[in-house]
């Protein structure tokens, strides 16, 4: 089922500043003037049209500010790009709930309700645009305000990446040690979903910035490289065998864990459970060996399926670190030349993240 973010995504990339839809909602806003629009073309939404006119034109931010000093709706397609009835009167079951006061946003929501298409309402007095689609509502904030939040969810974003990496650094240096406890695993687990619930959020407010989210957009793709590829490979590397399926399984679990509460990501136990381990505070003091996909993921010029052979073979990451280059040479994909580039990166990896962990 599609995520309720996800719509309202959606919906604010249509409403975003820099559109021709948001200039023309601008426009009514400072007029304080109030509208009533309907974006959708469907059945349902036409039948409870009556009276008003038809248009069917192409929509621009003049035209749909001067049909809104018009009492009725006006009514969009699917697209909010052609205007297609304006003045219009619509006449939603009354016996739909609605929380709402004012007659407009009343008829707003039951709308919404009852079509489940997306319908805004502007409110003359408060000069606040109002959004409902299906039983969801939500107000557009300013954009300086919403511009704010962002920024500030990036410096928190930076502050979570920062420990994303030092937790990750110090996992490899304990997977070259071959002292990993499941503890060590979900503590990086839960810091990669952090920044994964972080970068939701700001996406959210790009969404909702538009043109004004383009250096917002640029430093979150800096933050957040990586970090989703080096959580599936982590799950890969250590999801218990009861779980172990093809790789598309690791995604699966890390989507799950991304659409948990705040509090069951800072749960150790719950994430542990997640992973097919039990979730008793002994287990996560249990030691595991990693798979060895992640690191191997490092090497420069190693592609995935010659990784896959490699955990196919040796089946953990200390059984390659400590195979020969003979016994490299032996697996498919893998030729002298290869086996050889293996032996040394693993080794300049190695020395690498035992160097980062102490400075």
């Amino acid at each position: 089922m599609e995520k309720v973010d996800e719509k309202l995504v959606d919906i604010l990339k249509i409403l975003a500043p820099g559109t021709i839809f948001r200039d023309g909602l601008e426009n009514i806003l400072r007029a304080q003037t109030g509208a009533l629009i309907v974006v959708s073309d469907k059945e349902q939404v036409i039948k409870l049209v009556n009276d008003g006119f038809k248009i069917d034109t192409k929509l621009s931010p003049t035209k749909i500010y001067e049909l809104a000093k018009m009492d009725g709706a006006i009514i969009l397609d699917d697209k909010a790009e052609k205007l297609l009835f304006a003045n219009a009167q619509l006449i939603p079951d009354p016996t739909i709930h609605s929380g709402e006061t004012g007659t407009r946003h009343k008829t707003a929501e039951r709308v919404a309700k009852q079509t489940g298409e997306l319908v805004i309402a502007i409110s003359e007095r408060r000069s606040i645009i109002t959004i409902y689609k299906g039983d969801s509502k939500h107000i557009l904030e300013d954009i300086r305000v919403v511009l704010v939040k962002a920024n500030q969810a990036v410096q928190t974003l930076e502050k979570y990446r920062s420990v994303f990496d030092q937790a990750l650094t110090n996992l490899s240096a304990l997977e070259f040690e071959d002292l990993v406890t499941v503890s060590d695993v979900v503590t990086v687990i839960q810091r990669t979903e952090m920044v994964l619930k972080i970068q939701r959020e700001i996406e959210k407010y790009i969404s909702e910035l538009g043109s004004e989210g383009r250096l917002i957009k640029m430093q979150l793709e800096e933050l957040v490289s990586n970090v989703e590829e080096e959580g599936l490979l982590l799950i890969e590397d250590y999801v218990s065998k009861e779980l172990e399926e093809e790789f598309s399984e690791s995604k699966k679990i890390l989507e799950n864990l991304t659409d948990w509460s705040s509090d069951e990501i800072l749960t150790l136990n719950t994430i542990s459970k997640a992973l097919g381990y039990s979730g008793g505070l002994n287990a996560l003091d249990e030691s595991v060996s990693s798979r060895g996909y992640r690191i191997l993921r490092k090497i420069p010029r190693l592609p995935m399926p010659v990784i896959e052979n490699l955990v196919d073979n040796f089946e953990d990451l200390q059984s390659i670190i400590r195979a020969s280059v003979d016994e490299l040479d032996d697996v498919d994909g893998i030729g002298e030349v290869r086996a050889q580039a293996i032996k040394d990166g693993l080794r300049r990896l190695r020395d690498q993240v035992l160097l980062d962990r102490h400075i």
